[in-house]
């Protein structure tokens, strides 16, 4: 029981705890050995809470010992990217500005996995504040795929999606500002799931980029992200960027199994040259497959897509500039240089310079260049301008189809160090990924099979309209279905075993 329960569904998992086949206890215990057996290798956690978990997997069999009903992800193990608040943990945000840092209150999405009565195991790498697209720049080391560990696992959010792949976690929480819920997902042979902005509240999510923030789910199956979709999302007053609308019925969606008729538009700027062959190979197969399932496949432009990339980082390192402004020595976190003697500012200037990693001050000053007097209207206006081109063109589309289609990632995962030192060719992974949250559609990435130049996954991805969430578990579950009938197994079967 010990070895299989760790590759077990999310679904299945809280089926045999509410039945009590197996305790909350039992398969508590089961992760935190897997974490023991194989993290040291990958490097998907920076802080295991053993203990808490325990603690939390016992008050669940409690529970079901007295006769209450249990919520559908009662029990089931979970690693939660350290970007977000928890009161019983440290938060660092990858960042040695954060390092050992305990937040007085929990996060709402925090508050909400507890409430659910998941099981969380401790916290995940990511790039520093989440900026990068390959984890590489965590303060803490890298973390390594799990197909292949010398590869990178996507970024920012790396860690979770690797504790799903390695089978350390049966579920787990990531954020999305550019594509780090999603290319992780795609790297790692995983579902991940951006979900309309505004759906899961932001309170106590450390911020990036406040109009492009977005946290979501991470699974190993379509079903089981829908499950945590539900758990995590609603309207929160605490959160101003909050959505008050119901949350669209996206587990009823993701037990769909037909897709006839429905609209599918092939997106014709996000592929062809500068993509790796073996990603729009398989690719083009799973459209095929959409095709075959009764979907309607038209190809459709976006043409403000090839200005995404430049307007996004425009807007992201200027929200970045001014968010980060809040480490600064006085109030919490890292202080450098305070001898007692030495003016604010310099205190400030010394602590800055220790606690912010090499790609964090890039942005920063990126962002502060272009909110400079002078500036402003040139870079951070036009990239604005250019968002709501971006919005047009999806409202052009969805005109026409009930959902678009691309590759997640133009290429699979790429070896560790490969790209450190040249940051547009980092960029450039997340060129699929940032139109859809520059407009805050959802949007998920799925498996679509291995590349036939590496044997490494590709991701599809599926965007929808804001608010039309269950669109992407109907359309991705039945798409699941008939690509793992035509496997014989699940994707990540087929990684070599750590």
């Amino acid at each position: 029981m010990t070895s299989e329960v760790n590759r077990w569904t999310a679904a299945r998992i809280a089926g045999a705890v509410a039945s009590g086949e197996v305790s909350a206890v039992e398969v508590a215990e089961a992760h935190l050995a897997r974490i023991d057996a194989v993290d040291e290798k990958v490097h998907a956690f920076l802080h295991v809470d053993a203990e808490g978990a325990l603690r939390a997997a016992r008050s669940v069999d409690a529970r079901r010992a007295a006769g209450e009903a249990l919520g559908p992800l009662a029990g089931v193990p979970l690693a939660l990217k350290d970007v977000f608040a928890t009161r019983d943990m440290p938060t660092t945000c990858g960042s040695r500005m954060l390092e050992g840092w305990i937040p007085p209150y929990d996060a709402t999405l925090t508050r909400r996995l507890k409430d659910a009565g998941v099981v969380t195991l401790g916290k995940t790498n990511m790039d520093e504040f989440a900026m990068g697209s390959s984890t590489e720049n965590s303060a803490f080391g890298p973390t390594g795929n799990p197909w292949d560990l010398t590869r990178i696992p996507g970024g920012s959010g790396g860690g979770s999606a690797a504790a799903l792949a390695s089978f350390q976690a049966a579920l787990a929480i990531g954020t999305d500002t550019g594509g780090s819920i999603r290319q992780p997902a795609a790297l790692t042979g995983t579902v991940g799931v951006k979900p309309t902005y505004g759906a899961v509240s932001r309170y106590g999510l450390v911020a990036y980029s406040s109009s492009l923030d977005q946290g979501g789910p991470c699974a190993r199956t379509v079903l089981d992200a829908a499950l945590l979709h539900e758990a995590i999302a609603g309207h929160d007053p605490m959160d101003a960027t909050s959505i008050d609308a119901p949350v669209p019925p996206v587990v009823e969606a993701a037990r769909a199994t037909d897709i006839a008729g429905v609209r599918v538009g092939v997106v014709r700027e996000l592929g062809g040259e500068g993509y790796q062959p073996g990603v729009m190979r398989r690719f083009g197969e799973a459209v095929e497959a959409l095709r075959a399932l009764g979907a309607e496949v038209t190809e459709v432009s976006c043409p403000s897509f090839d200005s995404a990339l430049a307007a996004y980082y425009l807007i992201a390192t200027s929200e970045a500039s001014s968010n980060l402004a809040r480490f600064d020595a006085m109030r919490y976190g890292l202080r450098r240089g305070d001898d007692g003697e030495r003016p604010a500012e310099e205190v400030m200037a010394a602590t800055r310079r220790a606690g912010f990693g090499p790609e964090v001050k890039r942005r920063i000053m990126l962002g502060t260049y272009a909110l400079s007097s002078g500036y402003y209207d040139a870079y951070y206006g036009s990239a604005q301008k250019v968002r709501t081109l971006i919005s047009r063109d999806f409202d052009a589309a969805f005109a026409r189809v009930d959902v678009l289609v691309s590759p997640t990632s133009p290429t699979t995962a790429f070896p560790l160090g490969e790209r450190v030192d040249d940051p547009v060719a980092m960029y450039l992974a997340d060129l699929c990924t940032i139109p859809s949250n520059m407009a805050g559609n959802a949007v998920m990435s799925l498996p679509c099979g291995l590349a036939p130049e590496d044997d490494l996954p590709v991701g599809l991805q599926i965007i929808a309209p804001p608010l039309a969430d269950d669109r992407l578990y109907r359309v991705g579950a039945v798409l699941e279905r008939a690509l793992t009938e035509q496997w014989g197994r699940p994707l990540l079967e087929r990684a070599s075993p750590l």
